[in-house]
């Protein structure tokens, strides 16, 4: 590339402005292409992106490590509200280019039919409205990550609330259930507040593209060729049609184990065949240890990657006060080299989280090889796929030797998982509801209606779950689903995953090792081929239907019947 040479690691940009970083754009919207060069000049502006984006990523891993850090947040909002916005207008600059030549070859068709879907949509105006939400949405990271609790003479994070929800004693489960959700309750409206702004800008970002709703722009945006709005719609038919009953059908079974006139939402998380929580691991290193030994089973190759994460130090697992909440996947792009964050608590979630995110790794391993980053990148369907499918393809090995428990505790933790699944295909459904509802109903913009709205979408999904008394509390579930505020309608994406996921596993359960060839296969794809291909490379295939999601329905309710018979033998022998 002519001009000044590239650094030659991320680290090279680390305290960039746009001013230091636009020339190396400007050099390569300036260089004559042609076909025979055209090659060439796809991979310099690849690796300019890759050394930029894991420059930014990097920023990102050093803020939501410690969102109480000025330094940190001052060098996250460099990039995210000024840098990254940038780097988004010079991409479609030129992908314009590579559009106006006409070129492409296979292996390239994807790349360029998202490219052509970006230079549609661009429009210059909405750049500062970007940076805006990324400056709303740092705000938002850095309220929920410094939320404390008051609880039993301690102050608590609200991830360090979660085991206590799996304490066998119910008065402590409700005091838990109560205190984690004050925070949120006292920040509602300054959290409100900010989504009223997301809001706005949000709207403006779609009428100043051209489209009718933020739905339909958001459509686009995410580059979902392969399903529609109508599509998702009958997604939550289906879910009110094939799950909701089962999901009835296990609830009542809980609450007669637990010998409750009704099911309360402190209820719906504790193992009713226990009389003690399960307690995975103590130590972030048994928690990393366990892993190892874990993706060793399910795959050698899987096991040797994870191992090079965990020894290059891109596991940052520990829950900590000033951490942001939640966890993350996130790939160096210039190494190929993943990282994950969570906030471990010793529960069994914690277990559960690691094979996801780990999923997520594997996918960026196996995609690296292709040559240009945008090969790579995949759409969040089918990596939500690689990782959803991981939680069930390790949950064989969850026992000792391999795994964190005995065969008894892994029966535990197998069936609570699988109930996971069947309550949290509702839980999507909700939740790509209300975002629908807040974007196309005219009433988004009214905080009270939107609060009223969770609530009654809510009550489509959730059964069997008395909540009287407790609406404020209700509320302020939406108001920790970081996804609404920070990456609005990602979230059909996991039921449709969990689907394909369900798939995979079933596929499993005749074929193990084939299950998983097909899966790492897919994964390999990057975001070359079309979904429903890369869908069909793993054995799967995209479900909208009630009768397809019937189908996974009962063969999850089948295997939790085992299960839960397995328990209780074992149980009575002891």
């Amino acid at each position: 590339m002519p001009g000044r040479p590239l650094p030659d690691s991320p680290a090279g940009f680390a305290t960039a402005t746009w001013a230091d970083i636009a020339p190396y754009y400007d050099a390569l919207a300036d260089e004559p292409i042609t076909r025979e060069s055209v090659e060439e000049w796809l991979s310099a502006w690849s690796r300019l992106d890759e050394l930029v984006s894991d420059a930014a990523t990097l920023a990102t891993i050093a803020y939501t490590g410690n969102t109480a850090d000025p330094e940190a947040e001052a060098a996250h909002l460099r990039f995210s509200a000024d840098i990254v916005p940038h780097v988004e207008e010079q991409d479609v600059r030129l992908a314009g280019r590579l559009l106006e030549l006409g070129y492409t070859r296979p292996g390239l068709e994807q790349m360029v039919a998202r490219f052509r879907t970006d230079a549609e949509i661009y429009r210059e105006a909405n750049i500062s409205r970007f940076a805006e939400l990324e400056a709303l949405g740092a705000s938002y990271q850095k309220i929920t990550g410094t939320m404390t609790v008051a609880f039993d003479g301690e102050r608590k994070t609200v991830a360090q609330m979660q085991p206590y929800l799996l304490s066998p004693d119910r008065a402590t489960r409700e005091r838990a259930f109560r205190a984690a959700a004050q925070p949120y309750i006292a920040a509602r409206d300054e959290l409100a507040d900010g989504f009223d702004q997301m809001f706005a800008l949000r709207q403006q970002v779609a009428a100043t593209a051209g489209f009718a709703t933020f739905q339909d722009y958001i459509f686009a945006s995410y580059h979902r060729f392969d399903y529609t709005p109508a599509d998702c719609e009958r997604f939550h038919q289906a879910v009110e049609h094939a799950v909701v009953p089962a999901v009835e059908r296990m609830l009542r079974r809980r609450r007669d184990r637990l010998a409750v006139d009704v099911l309360r939402p402190w209820d719906v998380q504790v193992d009713p065949y226990r009389t003690s929580p399960l307690h995975p691991f103590r130590t972030t290193e048994e928690f990393v240890a366990g892993g190892r030994r874990i993706f060793q089973r399910v795959d050698a190759c899987l096991g040797e990657e994870f191992g090079l994460m965990a020894d290059a130090g891109l596991l940052d697992l520990d829950n900590r006060g000033g951490k942001a909440p939640g966890g993350y996947c996130t790939t160096l792009q210039a190494s190929g080299r993943p990282f994950i964050f969570m906030n471990a608590v010793g529960i069994p979630d914690d277990v559960t989280t690691l094979l996801h995110e780990s999923g997520h790794c594997f996918h960026s391993f196996a995609a690296h090889h292709f040559p240009l980053v945008w090969q790579r990148q995949t759409g969040m369907e089918a990596a939500e796929l690689a990782s959803m499918s991981m939680e069930l393809l390790a949950s064989p090995h969850l026992a000792q030797p391999s795994g964190y428990y005995t065969p008894r505790d892994a029966r535990h933790a197998r069936l609570a998982h699988l109930e996971d699944v069947l309550m949290a295909l509702a839980h999507i459904a909700s939740v790509d509801a209300f975002q629908r509802w807040i974007y196309t109903s005219g009433q988004g913009g009214d905080r009270d209606a939107r609060d009223r709205a969770w609530l009654e979408i809510r009550a489509r999904f959730e059964p069997a779950v008395d909540w009287s008394g407790l609406e404020t509390e209700r509320v302020a579930r939406w108001y920790r689903q970081l996804h609404i505020f920070l990456a609005p309608f990602y979230y059909i994406e996991y039921g449709i995953a969990q689907l394909g996921a369900l798939q995979v596993w079933r596929n499993s359960l005749h074929d193990p090792a084939q299950a998983v060839a097909d899966y790492r296969h897919a994964l390999s794809l990057g975001g070359t081929r079309p979904l429903p291909e890369i869908y069909a490379a793993a054995g799967a295939r995209l479900i909208f239907d009630p009768e397809g999601m019937g189908e996974l329905v009962s063969l999850l309710e089948e295997r939790m019947t085992e299960l839960r018979e397995r328990i209780e033998d074992s149980a009575a022998v002891a």
